[in-house]
C-alpha cells in the first residue's frame, strides 16, 4: 500500500481518539515510528515528519519539567512540522498544550491501552505489514510441515494441482496464482494472497475451489515467512540435474537470498511427494542435518580407507 489512513490505524490498533477529529483522513506514508526527545528541548534537525509520533512516560515527564512557555514553543514546533498523528501510551496524562493543538492542526492525538514499549511494537509491526514494499510472484505458496515453500513455473505445468494434493495430504495453503512478498528486514521474507484470492485456488478443468469449505479450516492460513522456492519446469534430457543435492541454487527477492530448487516434471512422477520431501530436506538442514555432505563424507572416508589397506 501506498498509504494508510490516520482513521484505519485507530480503528484496527484500539486507539481512542482525544482530539484532532479533523485529521482521521490524513495519510501515513512512512513505516516507521517517531520517539521525540531531543524535539522537546527545541532540537529538530533530524526530525522525520513522515513518521507517528510516540510519546511515552520519559518524554512526558520530561515536559512535565520545563517551563510553560518552554513547553508550548517546542510542542507547537512538532506541530508546525506536520506529523500524521501523535500517540500517547496509556500510563501518560495528556498534556492540555497537545489536545489544544491537536484541534488546531488537525492532527489526530490518540491514546493507546497499552505500555510505551508494547504500543511501540505494535504500531511499528502493524506499519511494516502495511507499508513496506511488495512485490508479486506468479505461484503457490504453502506451509510444508513448517516451512513456507512457493512454487513457481511456466503457466500449465501443475503448480495449482501439485498444492492441491499438498494439502490433501494435511499441508497448508497460504496463496494460489498471485502470491506478494514483503521483506520486513534482510532475512525476513513475508508471502500472503491478495484479499481477493484468499482460500481460492484455480484448478484447469474444474474451475475456482475454495479449500476451506473443501477441506477445512486447518487447510489454510494467512501469511508465512519464505524459507523454500520450488521451480517445476519440464525434463530437458540436455539439461544436468543435481543428483546429490551439493549444489546451492539461491533466487533473491529485494535483499534476501532463498534456496531454490528445481524439480523436472515426467510423466509418472509424483510431483507433490517430490515438492514434500524437497521442503523436509531443507528443513533438516535448516536444524543442522545435511545428507548429501554426510553422504558425500562417508564415500570419502571409506575411499580413504580403502587405500590404506591396499597400501
Amino acid at each position: 500500500m501506498e498509504y494508510i489512513t490516520i482513521e484505519k490505524i485507530m480503528k484496527d490498533n484500539k486507539l481512542t481518539l482525544i482530539s484532532g477529529k479533523g485529521g482521521l483522513k490524513r495519510h501515513c506514508v512512512e513505516d516507521m515510528i517517531a520517539r521525540p526527545g531531543l524535539e522537546f528541548t527545541g532540537f529538530f534537525d533530524y526530525f522525520d515528519s513522515k513518521r507517528v509520533v510516540l510519546v511515552g512516560s520519559k518524554e512526558a515527564t520530561f515536559l512535565s519539567q520545563q517551563s510553560q512557555d518552554v513547553v508550548e514553543k517546542n510542542v507547537r514546533k512538532l506541530f508546525e512540522l506536520n506529523p500524521p498523528c501523535i500517540v500517547f501510551s496509556v500510563k501518560v496524562k495528556i498534556p492540555e498544550i497537545f489536545i489544544q493543538l491537536g484541534d488546531e492542526y488537525n492532527i489526530c492525538i490518540l491514546k493507546s491501552t497499552m505500555r510505551t514499549t508494547p504500543t511501540s511494537s505494535k504500531l511499528y509491526n502493524y506499519l511494516q505489514e502495511h507499508l513496506a514494499e511488495t512485490i508479486s510472484v506468479h505461484g503457490t505458496f504453502l506451509d510444508i510441515n513448517g516451512m513456507g515453500t512457493l512454487i513457481i513455473g511456466k503457466s500449465g505445468i501443475g503448480k495449482s494441482e501439485t498444492s492441491l494434493d499438498l494439502i490433501k495430504r494435511g499441508h497448508q495453503l497460504i496463496a494460489d496464482d498471485l502470491v506478494e512478498i514483503m521483506e520486513k528486514e534482510p532475512g525476513n521474507l513475508i508471502g500472503t494472497a491478495p484479499d481477493i484470492l484468499k482460500r481460492y485456488m484455480e484448478i484447469r478443468g474444474i474451475g475456482i475451489v475454495d479449500v476451506v469449505t473443501m477441506f477445512g479450516a486447518g487447510a489454510y492460513r494467512d501469511r508465512k515467512n519464505l524459507r523454500l522456492v520450488v521451480e517445476l519446469e519440464t525434463w530437458n534430457e540436455e539439461k544436468n540435474y543435481d543428483r546429490l543435492g551439493l549444489d546451492h541454487a539461491t533466487i533473491k527477492y529485494f535483499n534476501t537470498e532463498i534456496t531454490k530448487i528445481t524439480i523436472p516434471v515426467l510423466p509418472g512422477r509424483t510431483v507433490s511427494l517430490l515438492v514434500e520431501s524437497a521442503a523436509m530436506n531443507e528443513k533438516l538442514k535448516l536444524l543442522g542435518h545435511h545428507a548429501a555432505l554426510e553422504f558425500v563424507t562417508k564415500v570419502d572416508r571409506k575411499a580413504k580407507e580403502g587405500g590404506k589397506e591396499e597400501c
